[in-house]
């Protein structure tokens, strides 16, 4: 496999590393950040460490730049002249970073952009991918690549500040309500370690009965609410409170937020 640069190891390059150090070991990573001392533990015969963005680029094929939003333009400006659109391929991570933009700073190189989320640290991101017209034709390596660290959906570039919504900032929002679930088990008499367990494995086990049975939510809601019963009592209590329409109101002013920047 051609080697694989991460130039920016945050916390979203950290997980990407990470999901390729699980999934694809025989790949060869070369990964980039300012202050590469607290990643010593990372280092492998497969993996290293820089400070050097030019020696990622100089040495990878695939250069995925997990880098801030604000930085991944004065970025390519800086390094345009090192990246050649016969031997690489770009992956942005970066939010809100269109394809153009980058296209008119390195011109010809095949461009992806990718939004996977924190999960892919344990293989079980959803990454959205779009891309120009690749010379390199290296589509089929792109998806590989993140479907190592969970699923992936191909979609238009005008979707991409959506997909960063639901899959990327959606990860927070559900944790958000596991938590709520956490204390609300915990007031009804679990411990926190106990309730934890519950709620994760709970909402563990609803994913995979959509993901597995292909059904709608509301589907598999009928299934647990009896006439007259604690579950339908319990959800129209929370209906009454906004909790949908609290959710929903949420992720569309995530959206436009995203979309005024």
């Amino acid at each position: 496999m051609m080697k694989i640069g991460i130039i920016g190891c945050g916390n979203l390059g950290m997980s990407i590393l990470k999901g390729i150090k699980l999934r694809l070991p025989d790949s060869e990573v070369i990964a980039s950040k300012r202050d590469i001392k607290s990643l010593a533990n990372e280092t492998t015969d497969k993996i290293s460490f820089t400070t050097d963005n030019s020696d990622v680029i100089n040495q990878c094929d695939i250069l995925i730049i997990a880098l801030k939003p604000y930085t991944i333009i004065p970025f390519l400006n800086e390094y345009k002249t090192q990246i050649d659109a016969k031997r690489h391929t770009v992956i942005s991570a970066a939010t809100g970073i269109q394809i153009s933009e980058i296209e008119a700073i390195i011109k010809g190189v095949g461009v992806y952009r990718v939004m996977p989320n924190t999960a892919s640290s344990v293989n079980s991101s959803i990454t959205a991918i779009c891309s120009n017209k690749d010379p390199l034709e290296r589509q089929v390596i792109v998806n590989d690549l993140f479907s190592a660290i969970g699923e992936t959906v191909e979609i238009d570039e005008t979707l991409m500040e959506s997909a960063t919504i639901l899959g990327a900032c959606g990860i927070a929002y559900v944790l958000r309500f596991m938590r709520a679930m956490i204390q609300g088990g915990i007031e009804v008499g679990f411990d926190a370690k106990t309730a934890t367990k519950i709620v994760a494995q709970t909402i563990k086990g609803a994913s995979e009965l959509i993901i597995s049975n292909g059904t709608h939510p509301e589907q598999e809601i009928d299934k647990v609410t009896t006439p007259k019963g604690c579950t339908i009592v319990g959800l129209n209590e929370m209906e009454h409170a906004g909790f949908s329409s609290a959710l929903i109101k949420g992720i569309v002013t995530s959206y436009e937020k995203i979309e005024r920047k």
